[in-house]
């Protein structure tokens, strides 16, 4: 059974029997304005935030009562905040959005919402935000706050620069600093460095997402790090994959993570491996694939970091 009501390849908006079924008509295109059809947008972004929490606790096994409370708050506040993103991404794109077959369908490009209902969508998603931000330490709401900008300037970049993907990744992984201060009410050596291996990560997978559009991209004038690597992106993709392996590992050993807890996390890279392996640059759909693959890497990760020994 498939899990969607439409299968058509060229479009993003996936039609799921959840969503036309049991939201009212008028409420349908908010739904598909969030990417609820695509959690995997929500996973990418929510995952950095509980790899900080796990590793600030020293584990699933040292995780109190409020560090599970803030790993339940961090999951919803993902959802909303990957929302929020997603709309002020979309009103950034709507004109853009028309050029690009894959994204000619999301409701501002369509018109089935305008610029002014996705305001008010916007607004009320913000403040669902800031209200679970609120019930964090100080030290985590300035870092919640800090994000603001990044998330309402990043539509511009692939205007403005060929490394899109990297004000991605800074923008996206803020959640491993903002996990590990919620618990510890700092920020450490470790959480920079789950940080940066978050960034390229990022990187890494944005890039193989952006093979996607490489050619309407062009057409349109918007640039990415596919574009500018061109025959080169599997090269460019395995050093960043590389690099988030060597940067998480620095990251578990400076939290007195043990040998199990740096075996357990390079295990867990080699999901990395096989994606740089299976990956075809000129295939669509092998990126989509791949790209949504990262789910279970960063799951994988979550699992190393919970059950490791510290």
């Amino acid at each position: 059974m498939t899990d969607t009501v439409n299968t058509n390849t060229h479009t993003d908006i996936k039609r799921l029997p959840w969503i036309e079924r049991h939201i009212p008509e008028e409420f349908r295109p908010y739904a598909y304005l969030a990417r609820l059809d695509r959690p995997i947008g929500i996973w990418l972004l929510l995952l950095p935030g509980w790899w900080g929490i796990v590793l600030a606790s020293g584990g699933f096994f040292g995780m109190s009562l409020y560090a599970w409370l803030v790993f339940i708050l961090f999951g919803i506040g993902a959802i909303v905040m990957r929302a929020a993103g997603c709309v002020i991404n979309d009103l950034w794109d709507r004109d853009l959005d028309k050029k690009v077959e894959r994204t000619k369908e999301r409701p501002l490009a369509a018109g089935t919402v305008n610029a002014k209902q996705a305001m008010s969508f916007l607004a009320g998603l913000l403040t669902a935000g800031l209200l679970i931000l609120l019930s964090m330490n100080r030290l985590t709401v300035i870092l919640g706050i800090m994000t603001i900008p990044l998330i309402i300037a990043y539509p511009l970049m692939k205007r403005l620069t060929w490394w899109p993907q990297a004000f991605l990744g800074i923008t996206f992984n803020f959640g491993a600093l903002m996990g590990y201060s919620a618990i510890s009410g700092s920020i450490g050596i470790s959480s920079l460095l789950l940080y940066l291996g978050g960034i390229c990560w990022t990187l890494g997978y944005d890039t193989v997402y952006a093979h996607q559009d490489k050619e309407d991209d062009a057409l349109a004038g918007i640039k990415s790090t596919a574009l500018l690597f061109g025959s080169e992106s599997g090269k460019w993709v395995k050093r960043f994959y590389e690099l988030t392996t060597l940067l998480l590992v620095f990251a578990v050993l400076l939290t007195s993570g043990g040998l199990w807890t740096t075996i357990l996390v390079l295990m867990a890279s080699s999901h990395l491996l096989w994606q740089i392996t299976e990956w075809n640059p000129k295939d669509s759909a092998s990126s989509l694939k791949i790209f949504r693959s990262n789910r279970d890497f960063g799951l994988l990760i979550l699992l190393a970091l919970g059950f490791g020994n510290y």
